[in-house]
């Protein structure tokens, strides 16, 4: 396969994953071995995303007409592109935790909803919560009302049957 042919099927490769991607982080991978790299991958892959060492030239080509088109400014130097498919929270809190815990790397920034995050902002993102826990949240919080009268009602209904009893009990002794 010519050199040519091979870096027009990375960018079509590349390509396929911005148009699929609702988020996409860029690190700075100096310091990383190939196995944290591959570990930092699987974590990432466990979220339904992706994580990819790519040349910079290639990942602007690719990102060219995509809303990731934005972050051609920071590929600059060796980077990796996280992407998230379905979670928009869960690539950059899988990158920010992989660096707090092996001291490489860096978050140089992303790009969600066609606005590019820096560094700091990333971070912001990486600490929301992710959408499960924001669904559960917001059910908790529909469900506390309906729990409140199930409980109110049922201390009106163990009120009334512990009154009947006494009831039962005095005509019981007469």
């Amino acid at each position: 396969m010519s050199t040519k042919a091979f870096k027009q099927e990375k960018i079509e490769a590349m390509k396929e994953k911005f148009e699929k991607a609702k988020v996409a982080v860029v690190t700075e991978y100096i310091g990383m071995s190939v196995e944290e790299i591959t570990k930092l991958r699987r974590s990432i892959q466990k979220e339904n995303g992706d994580y990819m060492v790519t040349k910079n030239t290639l990942a602007k080509v690719a990102s060219k007409g995509t809303q990731f088109e934005i972050m051609a400014d920071s590929l600059k130097g060796p980077v990796a592109i996280a992407f998230g498919f379905q979670d928009e929270v869960a690539p950059a809190k899988a990158v920010t935790k992989f660096i707090k815990e092996t001291k490489k790397g860096e978050i140089i920034g992303s790009v969600l909803d066609g606005k590019f995050l820096d560094a700091k902002e990333t971070q912001v993102l990486a600490s929301l919560p992710s959408k499960e826990e924001l669904y559960a949240k917001m059910l908790g919080s529909i469900n506390s009302p309906a729990t409140g009268i199930v409980g109110a009602i049922n201390a009106v209904m163990s009120s009334l049957v512990r009154a009947m009893d006494q009831v039962a009990k005095q005509k019981a002794a007469n």
